[in-house]
């Protein structure tokens, strides 16, 4: 039995430690400035010995203040950045060309979307556009240049994409943002098989609920909390757990899983 575990006290385990996961890998990955599931994605695939991570984010200020802390903790020649708005496919190639200082892309990872509430009654053609524009589009931007460098490198890459739960289950004010979400599961799968013949992998991951600083921010305490209540540990997921996950599909040891749609949640969709 866990030490840690209490029976009736939502925590989270300890902080799992590296194993070597990503040994040598060269490691894309959007959204990767902020508080959530991007950064701490990012700190894992270092842990995990990547051989360098390139950090996109539509952030300046952010992504320059990221990279200055991962490289006095993992080394300057690990690290690098590249502004980068998914909706911009100059950006999406300019981020891809900053992994060829490393050997070129092994890993790209998917984690940019956006958000929002507002019911199919209030919502704008512009609100509407601008959620499948960045979650959904923005996916199949960064698949597309990703899975292109790759097949041109004879590499036998691996692509992540960041979904979500809410892709499979109904929520007042969310169509917007489950319709992208699911657009990503079903992108997920039909680019496995478009890519299978490369050997590339294509998977996803689709949270629950993965509390971090912004979250907490824009979500009352009354709403986060009956979200907690819903899952079977009473709690939400650590950012890194979501992480663990993605890193698990990035590496060898899913080398016979393409198309999947993993669920991290603690009950079922």
């Amino acid at each position: 039995m866990d030490p840690n575990w209490s029976a009736g006290e939502p925590s989270a385990p300890g902080y799992v430690p590296g194993h070597g996961l990503l040994a040598g890998k060269t490691v894309v990955v959007t959204a990767a400035a902020g508080a959530g599931i991007g950064s701490a994605l990012v700190r894992r695939c270092l842990e995990e010995d990547a051989g360098a991570v390139v950090l996109g984010d539509v952030h300046e200020r952010r992504l320059a203040e990221a990279l200055g802390r991962l490289g006095e903790e993992f080394g300057t020649d690990r690290v690098a950045a590249e502004v980068c708005d998914v909706t911009d496919e100059r950006q999406v190639n300019g981020l891809l060309a900053a992994a060829e200082a490393f050997g070129g892309v092994d890993v790209m990872v998917n984690n940019a979307g956006l958000g929002g509430t507002g019911s199919v009654l209030d919502l704008s053609d512009e609100e509407w556009s601008r959620v499948l524009d960045i979650t959904l589009t923005g996916t199949f931007r960064c698949v597309r240049a990703a899975g292109n460098r790759m097949v041109r490198a004879g590499r036998r890459g691996v692509i992540v994409n960041n979904a979500s739960v809410a892709g499979w289950r109904a929520q007042e004010g969310q169509a917007h943002y489950a319709a992208a979400k699911a657009g990503v599961m079903a992108l997920t799968r039909c680019a496995a098989l478009d890519l299978a013949g490369h050997g590339i992998r294509v998977n996803a991951v689709a949270p629950s609920l993965a509390l971090h600083p912004f979250l907490a921010k824009v979500t009352t305490e009354e709403l986060l909390d009956t979200l907690k209540g819903r899952e079977a540990f009473g709690r939400a997921a650590e950012p890194w757990e979501v992480a663990n996950v993605m890193v698990f599909l990035a590496s060898d040891y899913s080398s016979y899983m393409t198309g999947e749609v993993v669920s991290v949640s603690s009950r079922h969709p």
